[in-house]
């Protein structure tokens, strides 16, 4: 198995990335930030600008029983000062039981059994109302912050005081030590929409993308609301990824036809970007339409893409939905003997390993 990176690095430019070439079956070795020798004018980076929020929150019940909320998808309504209400506090949250990031996500406890109506305290005060509890898992629960604040704006203005003040981001056994919440940011990144960091855009600095820029690649970015890759339930992990919001600029749209206008090739920066790429175009006919909407698109060797050309992504391990998504764009062979290569060259794995471009030439 490949070894998993257990820190960020401090120059992210020289991570190893491996450029695999379906449409001659092969691979080779390169660095981050060789890739504008790999791409070519013309060529067009799609990014997640995603950045992730603090979703790992601490939880108490009345009794005394901790657990932990990882907030999973925001539900956000249009907010009027006069509004009232918990429509624009609620959010899709997976629980936890007792332990920290040291151990394994599949080997925490189950949490408590949380029922709708009841509340429980979070982030060092804050109080939230279960509405919920999803028929899939007792973990996966619906749930409202509450506060005595007079209109939903004011609510929704308390709500991310507490996430911020007292939320920390989603941690892994792997790391060598708690992450802070800069540790888990893209150079790029912009609204607070990620529950866990769209990691494959981590490694592309300013100055990366400045070089791209005048060598004639253009960027362009989406927003997508990168979910949970873990729940700590096996039967709740088979169903992911669960429902994702993305917003797609019509600037990014445009890019998009005009790069296809000139010849370029689409590359994804992520499997976030792809799914909200494919999701869009799925929704509308094949076309990309611009604005707000959401998929829970799952894509596989067998799924036929509209829109990607491309992807630069992290390395994954097989059997994941991340790696079933590397299969539409290479056969599973030539990645698996890409893999193989990887483990023994020593590449690194998960948020902060290598990379893996694929890409014909």
């Amino acid at each position: 198995m490949i070894a998993a990176a257990t820190w960020p690095r401090e120059k992210p430019e020289e991570e190893r990335l491996l450029w695999i070439d379906p449409a001659r079956g092969g691979f080779v070795d390169s660095r981050v930030g060789e890739l504008g020798s790999i791409l070519r004018s013309g060529d067009l980076l799609v990014v997640n600008d995603a950045a992730t929020l603090p979703a790992s929150l601490r939880g108490l019940r009345e009794d005394g029983t901790p657990f932990e909320v990882r907030l999973l998808a925001h539900e956000p309504v249009e907010l009027h000062d006069d509004s009232h209400g918990d429509a624009a506090t609620r959010w899709r949250a997976v629980l936890f039981g007792r332990g920290d990031w040291r151990q394994r996500t599949e080997d925490r406890p189950a949490p408590p059994r949380l029922v709708p109506g009841e509340r429980v305290r979070v982030a060092g005060g804050a109080i939230v109302r279960v509405l919920s509890v999803d028929a899939r898992s007792p973990r996966l629960v619906n749930l409202a912050f509450e506060g005595d604040a007079a209109s939903a704006r004011a609510a929704t203005e308390a709500m991310w005081r507490a996430i911020y003040a007292e939320g920390r981001p989603v941690q892994y056994s792997y790391v060598e030590s708690p992450l802070a919440l800069w540790h888990v940011q893209s150079s790029f990144a912009a609204r607070p929409w990620a529950v866990e960091s769209p990691s494959a855009g981590r490694p592309l600095t300013i100055s990366l993308l400045e070089r791209l820029r005048q060598r004639g690649i253009r960027v362009a970015p989406l927003t997508h609301a990168a979910g949970l890759s873990s729940t700590g339930d096996a039967a709740l992990d088979a169903a992911l990824p669960l429902d994702e919001r993305y917003d797609l600029p019509g600037p990014t749209v445009q890019a998009i036809a005009d790069a296809r206008v000139r010849g370029g090739r689409i590359v994804a920066v992520g499997t976030t970007v792809v799914r909200a790429l494919e999701g869009c175009a799925e929704a509308h006919g094949g076309e990309l339409v611009a604005g707000e909407g959401s998929t829970d698109l799952r894509i596989g060797p067998r799924s036929r893409l509209c829109v990607a050309g491309g992807l630069l992504t992290g390395i994954h391990e097989r059997g994941t939905t991340h790696f079933d998504l590397m299969e539409a764009f290479a056969p599973p062979a030539l990645l698996d003997r890409a893999m193989d290569h990887a483990d023994r060259a020593g590449y690194l794995q998960h948020e902060f390993g290598d990379s893996v471009l694929v890409l014909a030439r």
